[in-house]
């Protein structure tokens, strides 16, 4: 079979290469899967730069966490799946179901990664797609799509019917957020540096959209004009919380994604203004997918796809992925 590969030490995804290994067969309690389709995180970035927990890779590794296929075979004593099954994998192989479980994670060099022709996963790991996406948008809840739904439907301050929702930037997860959010009855209110993705972002359905390059105290600003939001998808991290802080409405809740920009930690008295709260996110459970799979079905979300590109491409995506131009998910297939 044929695998993207990155070598050990990688520094960046330019030191991508295609490989040739042996296929892959499924042991107990394991799914042969051939993958149709992958979408890139962020997170893909770091694991190429040698940037992501763990340092850089100790030896070449298959990356990417999220893909989509078909499943070719099931191992021993798989009960839960059958050949022709359409699936995805789930971020996090270990956390089923209940309180965070910091276990094995797909595509991080220690873990499988999803970037090749066929591939091996334990069955608890395994989510059957949604029925009403195709495989390149099923390929894009793994990750983001579930962080998504984490932020906006987990915890203690889950969203409702008339809930405002801020979204920042117009990445993968804000904008499955805004797609969820909407398809909730939320109001969704949206930043971003660029006047023409904020025009894309209308034409989604978000309410209101701010640029915070033309006004850098929008925190204060959205609370001010828009009353504030009840949850606000933290993609920033540091650099961003400040203001996210501050555009927060009465009880009102963060929840914490994002590692993108740096900066001074905020001081937490700001919490105190509005009752708001703070909240981590990291991914989700096999559990949470297999609800938002079923939340999409029942409400016709389409996740946004913003380019796509062939599986001997895969370094192009990468760059379109990390590059000034990227709006939503972008998507690698496989004819």
């Amino acid at each position: 079979m044929r695998a993207w590969q990155l070598p050990a030490g990688s520094d960046g995804f330019d030191k991508l290469f295609l490989a040739e290994l042996p296929d892959p067969v499924a042991g107990p309690g394991e799914v042969l899967i051939a993958p149709k389709a992958w979408s890139i995180n962020y997170r893909d970035f770091a694991v190429a730069a040698g940037k992501y927990f763990g340092g850089a890779l100790k030896e070449a590794a298959i990356p990417l966490s999220d893909g989509a296929g078909e499943v070719l075979a099931v191992g021993e004593g798989v009960t839960d799946f059958a050949p022709g099954d359409r699936v995805q994998g789930s971020f996090f192989l270990d956390w089923i179901d209940g309180p965070q479980v910091m276990g094995r994670a797909l595509g991080d060099g220690f873990a499988p990664g999803m970037l090749a022709e066929k591939v091996v996963l334990p069955a608890q790991g395994v989510v059957k797609i949604a029925d009403s996406l195709d495989y390149a948008q099923a390929a894009c809840m793994p990750c983001a799509g579930v962080t998504a739904w984490n932020a906006l439907f987990e915890g203690g301050r889950p969203i409702e019917k008339g809930s405002r929702v801020l979204v920042l930037g117009t990445g993968g997860v804000s904008m499955i957020a805004l797609e969820l959010a909407k398809a909730a009855g939320a109001e969704v209110i949206a930043t971003s540096s660029s006047d023409e993705k904020l025009e894309r972002v209308k034409e989604m359905g978000a309410a209101h959209t701010v640029n915070y390059t033309t006004t850098p105290e929008w925190g204060p600003y959205i609370a001010k004009e828009f009353g504030g939001a009840h949850k606000v998808v933290e993609v920033g991290g540091v650099g961003t919380l400040p203001q996210s802080m501050a555009a927060l409405a009465s009880e009102g809740e963060v929840a914490l994604i994002g590692v993108l920009s740096e900066g001074e930690p905020p001081h937490p008295r700001q919490l105190m203004m509005t009752g708001g709260s703070i909240r981590g996110i990291f991914v989700g459970s096999v559990a949470m997918a297999q609800k938002l799979n079923r939340f999409v079905d029942a409400n016709s979300v389409e996740p946004p796809i913003g380019a796509r590109f062939e599986f001997d491409d895969a370094p192009l995506a990468y760059g379109h992925a990390w590059g000034p131009e990227s709006f939503g998910k972008t998507v690698i297939t496989l004819d």
